[in-house]
């Protein structure tokens, strides 16, 4: 006779269910959340939601228009991303309305290459166009690229530096630099590149660290007989435009007696100098007084045909050389100074390519013509120096094509830094530097230092060179007649400048290329004889007014804080950009707004590090190739690669996690690392959903997860461990809110990812996987509140970061009553603090929980499982638990059965170990050796597993089956 089958209670009980898939298969589905943002036009919708909202001001600085994008511009904007994300989330309205920097030198360098000969005989419009049709292909490409990160911002319409209405903003603020007097025209040395064949700004200069130059000491013959003044110079090039040898009136300098002549050099310097030029001195040293300088008054040029000047400075030092410095006026700060103190000639005999223009060495390259200068000293006896002596040393090079450049005197457009500022701009009437400074302190700079290294820039530099000799950009719009600029009177210039905005305003700024200068004046300033400039604005000052292009007077952006410090719209709340623009975009900002408006453009600035490999080199394309040249090899994976194949969603998270203030690591096993982190967070994620598949919020939820109403439904709950958990989730939300407000996101992802691998699945879940699985009572509807929470709280802290990933889990999320149908749509919930009392509590019984763990080392190595023990702890901590606020007066037998969940056992029960139960000392702590441990007497519950006396099913499992009955259970 065949007996029945036994009931198959794994349908009686909840398991896990849930259509969210494991695999996150990120490259397939982040496309069709993307395709589904766009059909719902989510970031209109987020803006229209956010409507009435206060404003917070966020503006986009530039990157520029030609390339693929790189590691740095996805590290870039993705920390924009989470900024205005985590923002708007926390109720503020903010637009993003990316922008691109599309004129300059590589776009038209580019341009012209790929025109090859048919770039000759083209007109300046003509060139410009193919410069348009080049940047803006590019803006296409990099605006898809961002929108594949799941970057939100007004995409449609982004601002473009090329744009009519932008281009005559950028001449209006030119005016208003006119107008002050700030603008003026000089001949005077610039960094000058002579492969791009125009002048440089600070901004545009980087450094080669290893630059090896010529080092030469080279005698100048004084009157008396025998005696040289000797320089040391790095460029013989210079040479040619010497005109004076200055001293410092407070050294002291010797003669040094060698080769039959005096050398005159600084005393503290003398010793170095016979080293370095290998010199057998033939007697002792005389003192030269300071005086003999002013009597000699010139030495002898080694090969021009006319002296060189003696004149005393206070910049000479005793860093380096002979304490004699050669000066070339047309090639020098320092040099230019000294050479308009005294009337020296400004004179710079090279040309645009670097070519000399007069002289010996008359159409040779100035590199080229170094050894040849060192030779023809060498061979007239003037060298002093071995003439293959060579120094490596830190030298300027372009930010663009990376070749060494040269100071070199021009005419160019430069605006005062230390003219006062007209008085409705600054009633204080300080100088564009001193307001600047002001205003640099009133910021917020984030890291702190930033304050110190754009101040001492800001302190430091030099007026700025505006002006640059190519055609894709914006005209300087200044007249020229005889050779001067017409209108000269400050007003009238900017007259002028306004009326060519106005003009660019309806036909753009081709109309200046394209038309007669009689066409572009204002009919009372037409003049015969009169001719349109060639210069352009520097880009830096382009991108730098974008402050007014951009957020000025925009309808819905009245800037928060101070009220009264600008306009709508600015001052900005943040500029968001890498360490190297405190030199770059910030530094142009400040200027033109402080000289403008009087103040600063923005509140705060944030800057990030730059992205090296594991051993701290750029990691980027072009850093790579140089490294394969050199025979090292290094793996390169650009990151359309990486999103093609792995997403965009851990590209966030590896910005997110990092720290991003300080150079950023990126490898493939970084990344790699941080897929573990995820996938905790996402495998966290569906284990909760999968609990809560029969979980109706409208019935079963225990109130809201913000604030006050979060902080009640945590006393509400009856079990300690729920409560100590409701309380943990608000104490996560107010520290990642906390966090997304210091722009610490790193402190973000550790929290949630923490939370997830220690208090979710280490403990909680851990804990409460026999109720959510067997319990059919409140209990059970008790825990998935809690598990909601967790999970609402997980789904909107994760969103401004990995903003795909929470958008699925939102999708499968239980939704309370008018809960938007996207995670971006939602508020962030505002935490509540968690009960102190309980909180402390819990923590010391989990640290019983990890004694009865060790405890059980041996149990589980007999191959037994942890429902097969029975537990014995010292009766007084029984006692004093059940007397504890936790338990609010439960008795011992309740706080057995509680700790038999917590510890994952069937039984716990107390034993007399002859200590005395100490009431008013609170919790004891519970010592692994205090733990017994032995087998749990009676059957193991077919349903649940727990040993009882029952069989085959326990009494906890007969009710919940009586329950199920009760409810007409359908089979699963």
């Amino acid at each position: 006779m065949d007996l029945p089958a036994p009931p198959d209670y794994k349908k009686t009980i909840h398991l896990p269910r849930t259509d969210f898939p494991m695999k996150a298969d990120l490259a397939r589905r982040e496309p069709e959340i993307l395709a589904r943002w766009e059909r719902e036009d989510l970031g209109a919708r987020i803006l229209a939601a956010r409507a009435g909202a206060p404003p917070w001001v966020f503006h986009d600085g530039p990157p520029y228009a030609n390339g693929h994008i790189h590691y740095g511009h996805v590290l870039n904007k993705v920390l924009k991303d989470i900024v205005v994300k985590s923002r708007t989330m926390m109720g503020r309205y903010v637009e993003f309305k990316p922008g691109w920097d599309t004129h300059g030198l590589p776009i038209e360098l580019a341009v012209l290459r790929d025109l090859g000969d048919k770039a000759h005989g083209l007109s300046a419009v003509e060139v410009r166009k193919a410069c348009h049709e080049y940047a803006t292909r590019w803006v296409d490409t990099q605006r898809r690229e961002f929108q594949r990160l799941g970057i939100f911002g007004t995409w449609s319409t982004p601002y473009l530096t090329l744009d009519r209405g932008y281009e005559a903003t950028i001449i209006r603020q030119l005016a208003a630099f006119a107008r002050q007097g700030l603008l003026y025209r000089d001949k005077k040395p610039v960094h000058w590149c002579m492969s791009d064949r125009t002048a440089l700004a600070e901004a545009e200069i980087e450094y080669d660290e290893a630059h090896v130059s010529p080092s030469i000491h080279v005698a100048f013959a004084l009157p008396e007989a025998g005696w040289a003044a000797v320089i040391w110079t790095t460029t013989p090039w210079t040479l040619p435009a010497n005109h004076a040898i200055v001293y410092n009136p407070e050294f002291t300098y010797v003669a040094v007696r060698a080769r039959g002549r005096r050398f005159v050099v600084a005393e503290r310097l003398a010793d170095a100098f016979v080293k370095e030029c290998r010199l057998v001195e033939e007697g002792a040293r005389e003192p030269v007084a300071i005086e003999r300088f002013a009597a000699w008054r010139a030495a002898r040029h080694p090969f021009m045909e006319r002296d060189s000047v003696l004149l005393p400075a206070d910049y000479v030092t005793l860093e380096a050389g002979t304490g004699l410095v050669h000066t070339a006026p047309g090639h020098g700060a320092d040099d230019f100074a000294t050479g308009k103190r005294y009337g020296l000639p400004i004179d710079a005999p090279v040309g645009d390519d670097g070519r000399f223009t007069a002289g010996p060495w008359l159409g040779e390259h100035v590199w080229k013509a170094n050894p040849k200068i060192v030779a023809a000293l060498h061979a007239s006896g003037a060298l002093v120096s071995p003439p293959e002596a060579t120094v490596t040393h830190s030298y300027p090079i372009c930010w663009r094509c990376k070749n060494p450049v040269i100071f070199r005197g021009t005419e160019q457009w430069f605006a005062r830094l230390d003219a006062p500022l007209a008085a409705e701009v600054d009633p204080q009437r300080r100088t564009l530097r001193e307001a600047a400074l002001a205003e640099i302190g009133a910021t917020t700079w984030i890291p702190a230092w930033g304050i110190n290294r754009i101040g001492g820039m800001i302190a430091n530099r030099p007026d700025w060179v505006l002006s640059r000799q190519r055609v894709w950009g914006v005209p300087i719009p200044i007249f020229y007649k005889d050779g001067k600029p017409w209108p000269a009177a400050p007003h009238d210039m900017a007259r002028v400048m306004e009326h060519v905005a106005s003009l660019v305003d309806k036909d753009g700024v081709d109309a200046w290329f394209g038309r007669p200068a009689d066409e572009l004046l204002p009919p009372d300033l037409r003049a015969d004889g009169v001719d349109k400039g060639q210069d352009i604005v520097d880009v830096w000052f382009e991108s730098g007014v974008s402050w007014a292009a951009v957020c000025e007077g925009r309808p819905g952006l009245d800037a928060s804080g101070a009220a009264g410090a600008g306009r709508p719209g600015i001052p900005v709340d943040l500029y968001l950009e890498g360490s190297d623009q405190h030199r770059g975009w910030f530094h142009s900002a400040l200027l033109t707004s402080v000289a403008t408006r009087g103040h600063a453009p923005y509140r705060a600035v944030l800057t990030h590090g730059f992205v090296l490999d594991e051993r701290g080199r750029p990691y980027s394309k072009s850093e790579i190739e140089k490294a394969r040249k050199q025979g090292i090899k290094i793996e390169f994976i650009p990151p359309e690669e990486v999103i093609r194949t792995q997403g965009a969603e851990l590209l966030r998270l590896w910005t997110a996690s990092s720290d991003f203030r300080n150079d950023i690591a990126y490898s493939r096993g970084h990344l790699n690392q941080l897929g573990e982190s995820y996938r905790k967070l996402r495998n966290t994620a569906r284990f909760l959903l999968g609990n809560l598949h029969d979980f109706d919020p409208a019935r079963h939820d225990h109130g809201g997860d913000a604030g006050a109403a979060g902080q009640a439904a945590q006393a509400g709950l009856s079990d300690p461990l729920d409560r100590w958990l409701w309380g943990r989730v608000g104490e996560v939300i107010e520290r990642c809110r906390a966090a997304f407000e210091a722009y610490e996101f790193h402190v973000v992802v550790r929290t949630l990812v923490d939370f997830c691998t220690v208090d979710l699945s280490a403990i909680y879940l851990d804990v409460r996987k026999d109720r959510l699985y067997c319990d059919v009572d409140d209990k059970r509807r008790q825990t998935q509140a809690v598990l909601y929470a967790a999970l609402r709280a997980l789904a909107t802290l994760a969103a401004p970061i990995l903003s795909f990933t929470a958008e699925e889990i939102w999708s499968y999320t239980p939704r309370r009553p008018g809960d938007p149908e996207s995670v971006h749509l939602a508020l962030l919930p505002a935490g509540w603090p968690a009960d102190p009392v309980v909180g402390g509590e819990v923590a010391l019984l989990l640290g019983w929980r990890s004694s009865v763990q060790q405890a059980l080392e041996g149990f589980r190595a007999s191959k037994k499982d942890s429902l097969d023990a029975h537990v014995h702890i010292p009766r007084r901590h029984l006692q004093a638990l059940a007397q504890s606020p936790a338990m609010a007066g439960r008795d011992e037998a309740w706080v057995a059965g509680w700790l038999a969940d917590l510890f994952i056992v069937s039984y716990v029960s107390g034993y007399d170990d002859g200590v005395e139960a100490l009431t008013a000392s609170g919790l004891p702590v519970l010592p692994p050796a205090e733990v017994r441990v032995e087998d749990a007497v009676g059957h193991g519950c077919a349903r649940c597993w727990k040993t009882r006396p029952e069989s085959p099913i326990c009494a906890r499992c007969s009710a919940a089956l009586a329950e199920l009955s009760n409810c007409e259970l359908k089979e699963q």
